[in-house]
């Protein structure tokens, strides 16, 4: 698969985007307002942030703005250190994104990034394919208990990028997303990377994930979730290939 990478700078802001899903980057707006006063803006999700569902012409598209978590979150909140346009977190999760896509692991085709410099700081935003049909194991937990087969293709799917040696920051339930025809995938690489080879962070890693469902299954009633579902994650992590 194939992305043609491009680099824009207009006005007060700098855009990363595929010029094989964009004609040109006036047309890309990152302000759900705008999406909105068009009618394209379909949906939204709340998280750390805002999370808006745009639908224009026949793409789908999911906006994201970053918003600091943590201690620094009341303070900072979307203000992040400008210490170069490559190191800020819009591009890196970009390139991260198209990296992974164009070798076929099953991440959103990233769109565009957008990076508003202003002083010794910047804002950013990101828009990445919608994958539609597909829900995170969080929600599918919530209303339901998933079968032995889906356990051992999220196991599967995240046995390929720990294979890759991909470290993803903030592996959790709402971050893996399943289809009804069985596939799944990985969404927000944000502080993500490449790691050397070690078993050591891919064992963190895992516990991460263990840790997210552990935490979801005492916060909800009737979340279905066992360590018996682990050890089926478990299977399909290790005999993945």
């Amino acid at each position: 698969m194939s992305m043609n990478a491009c680099e824009d700078r207009f006005e007060h802001q700098r855009i990363l985007y595929d010029g094989d899903a964009i004609g040109k980057p006036e047309d890309i707006s990152f302000e759900p307002s705008n999406w909105a006063a068009k009618g394209a803006l379909v949906g939204e999700a709340r998280g750390r942030g805002y999370t808006y569902f745009v639908k224009t012409g026949n793409s789908d598209w999911v906006l994201r703005h970053y918003q600091r978590g943590g201690m620094l979150a009341g303070i900072l909140r979307d203000n992040y250190l400008w210490t170069g346009i490559d190191h800020t977190r819009a591009w890196k999760e970009w390139r991260m994104l198209a990296q992974l896509w164009q070798v076929g692991l099953p991440v959103p085709r990233p769109v565009a990034a957008r990076v508003l410099q202003h002083g010794l700081m910047y804002k950013a935003d990101i828009i990445t394919q919608r994958l539609l049909g597909t829900h995170t194991l969080a929600e599918l937990l919530s209303q339901n208990v998933l079968d032995a087969r889906h356990w051992e293709l999220v196991g599967t799917c995240i046995r390929r990028f720990h294979d890759a040696n991909i470290y993803h920051a903030d592996l959790n339930a709402h971050n893996l997303l399943l289809s009804k025809d069985g596939r799944v995938y990985l969404i927000d690489f944000d502080r993500s990377e490449v790691r050397a080879e070690s078993k050591s962070w891919k064992d963190q890693n895992l516990a991460r994930l263990h840790r997210s469902l552990t935490k979801l299954r005492s916060l909800r009633d009737n979340f279905h979730f066992s360590e018996k579902d682990w050890l089926m994650l478990q299977d399909g992590y290790g005999t993945a290939r």
